[in-house]
């Protein structure tokens, strides 16, 4: 028996809403079997990160080599890398273990506003990881920061989609849940065509961790075997339904449910 395999490479969420537990989560609900690195612990919840503990970046090249060597992976996730030093790492492991299947989430800012990635980190996600990935997904701050321009309409996400495929992401995705408006659009732009990804926008604060489950959910998709624009197809509907049936926990941004429906414990 083979199952596909999903690995991410991101920070821990103590509130289980982001991160790799979120992550690991949208893996198993897609079929797919998951494996994490872990680059920081947070002290998180739904109002807030109280704390970010960064690992060494050694230690996070030793949990890539121990899971790629043994288990190994069909798609990788990264999401939050932290600093500078564990980008360089992560891109460079990319390339030891010949990886073509990896979705990029460049996470700069949490849900709640706090910074999860330093400024000199900018410059090796521009020149190091991003030309290396199949899949990015930058949100409209994030892509802001990334390509050094504003992003205030459909137009404008265009441009932006454009130009990060020129940095050298296969398959550029802008997604516009930051706009107004009755749908949550996104751009996708694959070096030949711009294709719109449309679906109803759920107006519900319970939004933390999308970013992570959409990226997760792409991933999962590769995994299984799926073309880029189908997977990246899978990964819209797939987090439409999570934030469609989000759970109001905490006092704060209260989580996706990347499960779909909660089950009622007999």
């Amino acid at each position: 028996m083979t199952i596909p395999r999903a690995l991410t490479v991101a920070g821990s969420d103590s509130g289980g809403g982001a991160g790799i537990q979120a992550d690991l989560k949208a893996f198993l609900a897609s079929g797919v079997y998951g494996l994490s690195v872990i680059t920081a612990v947070t002290a998180q919840n739904t109002v807030g990160v109280q704390g970010v503990v960064v690992l060494e970046p050694s230690f996070v090249r030793l949990q890539l080599q121990s899971v790629m060597e043994d288990i190994g992976a069909d798609a990788v996730k990264t999401g939050m890398l932290a600093t500078g030093e564990i980008i360089q790492e992560v891109a460079a492991t990319m390339d030891v273990y010949r990886v073509e299947r990896l979705v990029v989430d460049p996470v700069m800012v949490a849900k709640s506003g706090d910074r999860l990635l330093d400024e000199t980190a900018l410059l090796a996600l521009r020149e190091d990881l991003l030309p290396k990935a199949l899949v990015a997904t930058p949100n409209l701050p994030e892509a802001e920061a990334l390509l050094e321009m504003e992003i205030r309409s459909p137009e404008a996400m265009e441009k932006a989609a454009r130009l990060l495929h020129g940095m050298g992401v296969k398959y550029a995705v802008i997604k516009g849940g930051h706009l107004e408006g009755a749908e949550a659009l996104d751009v996708v732009f694959d070096g030949k065509e711009i294709r719109y990804l449309r679906a109803p926008r759920y107006m519900t604060p319970h939004t933390h961790g999308t970013g992570c489950t959409f990226a997760s959910a792409i991933a999962a998709g590769l995994a299984r075997g799926m073309e880029p624009l189908k997977a990246i197809e899978y990964g819209k509907r797939f987090i439409t339904e999570a934030i469609a049936k989000a759970l109001p926990l905490g006092q704060g941004k209260g989580p996706t449910n990347p499960g779909g429906l909660v089950r009622e414990v007999p």
